[in-house]
């Protein structure tokens, strides 16, 4: 199992990571960096802060993000124009997920020849992906679909994935977070992993109980603070175990939902979303990377919240035509899914990272490429950018850029700090340069 970063450890050898530092010193945390989509726009009047800079009024759908206000900046006005129809027709959902982190026009078709752009997170993890186990992580709620035509002539493929490798080749993500924590915790190789899984499950094990030995032998070596720092993440990690097995056995938690749902996941909704979330935190914290993507729904999910009391579909419900009870329960749902944010930012704000935390020493990207689901307009994006790169952002404000400046600025922004610099980023024209004042 990997570890997080331990000060009384550093002194014995470098640990490679994306930041150079003097040989003399300890190395310091690294970035990382993480993207999360959420589908069919936002209900903007109750997102958009009313004023500019620092000390911002939450409006009502980020209420939730009040503990990590300081560590978020509310970015108005960026736009992806090749999420626009552009001659192509109807297919706004499918392009909105396919650019939202390439800023590529997707090539309107529903078979084999489909072709987007490598996206940011691939191109990070391509240059940076060497230094941990996994070059990635690709992570969402509903499974979808690799083929077929999703969405007015746009194969599935475009719908269901935002990360891409190369204009042809999209990453597939994993919805089932019990599958995701083997993947990360679980060395033995090839059928040896798999064997290791089955036993676990046969016998109720964790897999802490796996490593107790070599974890009693490495307190052995460590500073106070850092032993008491390793009892923490090890019982982070039985928590996570603990809520996994729970989250899948309990009944009491079922909730009936229109979709279909990958089998072996958690039935509430938000326990799913809750649950990667912590994947990503475990895999950042572990270091096995440190480049993550999230889709917290496939593009025109058509989910209902009956969670929340919203048992209408999303996507139904984003075609409102200004109809005021139809806007409040967007909000609604666009309120429960900042709450699930709110939940990551906070538990990577609470997880210690060198001397300073992980949020610290993140860059937290989340939106829609869609700002109003009943125009499926593709301009004055609902973005927010949370953490501040190791003090390389100026976080806790909300910004308004000039129209039509392409998000992918921002994407070549976030590379640079990220030690990834590239000459641009989909259909970028330079750095973002209001991340800094």
């Amino acid at each position: 199992m990997a570890l997080p970063w331990f000060e009384s450890l550093a002194k014995r050898g470098p640990r490679s990571g994306n930041t150079a530092h003097a040989s003399n010193l300890p190395e310091a945390p690294p970035q990382r960096m993480a993207f999360i989509f959420v589908p069919n726009g936002i209900h903007l009047p109750d997102w958009t802060p009313k004023s500019l800079g620092h000390g911002f009024d939450l409006p009502t759908i980020l209420q939730p993000l009040a503990p990590v206000q300081d560590e978020l900046m509310v970015l108005s006005g960026l736009t992806h124009d090749k999420g626009r129809a552009n001659g192509d027709g109807a297919g706004d959902h499918a392009r909105s997920a396919s650019v939202f982190l390439t800023g590529a026009q997707p090539r309107k078709t529903a078979g084999q020849n489909i072709r987007s752009g490598v996206s940011v997170d691939q191109i990070a993890a391509q240059t940076a992906g060497h230094a941990t186990r996994f070059a990635s992580l690709e992570l969402g709620c509903e499974a979808g679909r690799s083929a077929g035509n999703c969405d007015s002539g746009y194969s599935c493929a475009y719908s269901s994935n935002i990360a891409w490798s190369s204009a042809s080749t999209p990453v597939g993500k994993e919805t089932n977070p019990r599958s995701v924590f083997e993947r990360l915790f679980s060395d033995a190789p090839g059928k040896g992993r798999d064997s290791q899984a089955e036993q676990r499950e046969r016998l109720k094990m964790s897999v802490l109980d796996f490593i107790a030995e070599d974890a009693r032998r490495l307190q052995k070596t460590m500073a106070v603070q850092d032993k008491r720092k390793l009892d923490e993440f090890l019982n982070g990690v039985r928590e996570v175990e603990q809520r996994i097995e729970r989250s899948v056995d309990d009944d009491s938690a079922h909730v009936e939902l229109d979709y279909p749902r990958p089998p072996n996941t958690p039935r509430d909704y938000g326990e799913h979303l809750r649950l990667m979330c912590d994947m990503m935190v475990l895999a950042f914290q572990t270091d096995r990377t440190r480049i993550a993507s999230c889709m917290f729904a496939d593009a025109g999910s058509n989910r209902s919240y009956r969670n929340i009391n919203v048992a209408d579909g999303h996507h139904g419900l984003s075609h409102h035509r200004d109809d005021p009870a139809k806007l409040a329960k967007i909000s609604k749902i666009n309120q429960f899914h900042v709450a699930q944010l709110g939940y990551f930012l906070q538990k990577l704000k609470d997880t210690p990272d060198g001397t300073s935390n992980l949020l610290d020493n993140s860059m937290i990207c989340y939106g829609s490429a869609i700002s109003d689901g009943n125009r499926h307009n593709n301009e004055n994006l609902p973005v927010l950018l949370a953490g501040n790169a190791g003090g390389l952002i100026d976080s806790g404000r909300h910004v308004q850029v000039s129209p039509e400046t392409p998000m992918c600025n921002l994407f070549m922004s976030m590379l640079e700090r990220f030690g990834t610099p590239v000459d641009f980023v989909g259909d970028s024209t330079g750095p973002l340069s209001e991340l800094q004042l």
